[in-house]
């Protein structure tokens, strides 16, 4: 089980790694900038799967992939104690990513590039973003959450 859902969050970091993605808005890629991107990955693969899986699937793929996220930030070199605080403002980021893709298909692009703006400071880039993830979320909706379990994909977006 555990398996599966490693296979899940190496999928969303294969798909946050895209150098494309960062071309179009920095020359830096910093771990915040990576951070913000695969957040969007995976709150838009929540939003997708969350319609044919149960909560409890959901919520336990949510946790391992916190815990993985946790583990990558105890990497860089952060204290107990400011991980706890990091964390905390990830999943407050996390929840305020969600509230804005919740609704992805009823707002206009120009409302979409300001999100991308918001979280990301992509600028100009925010179009390659809205284009980016509206064919991720096309290829969610085109594929069932076991796609994922699996292997690690190939993607091309």
């Amino acid at each position: 089980m555990k398996n599966e859902y490693l296979n899940i969050y190496n999928n969303l970091i294969k798909l946050t790694r895209n150098k494309l993605l960062f071309e179009k808005i920095t020359s830096e890629d910093s771990f915040s900038h990576r951070l913000m991107v695969f957040l969007f990955h995976f709150a838009f693969f929540l939003k997708v799967y969350k319609k044919n899986n149960t909560k409890k699937y959901l919520q336990k793929i949510y946790d391992f992939n916190f815990k993985q996220l946790e583990l990558s930030v105890r990497e860089i070199g952060y204290g107990d104690s400011i991980i706890n605080k990091k964390m905390k403002q990830y999943i407050n980021i996390f929840y305020s990513i969600i509230n804005k893709v919740e609704n992805w298909e009823k707002i206009n692009n120009d409302q979409k590039c300001k999100i991308f703006s918001e979280f990301i400071g992509v600028g100009s880039g925010a179009v390659f973003f809205v284009n980016y993830f509206e064919k991720y979320r096309i290829f969610l909706v085109n594929n069932t959450l076991n796609h994922f379990t699996k292997d690690v994909l190939s993607f091309k977006f």
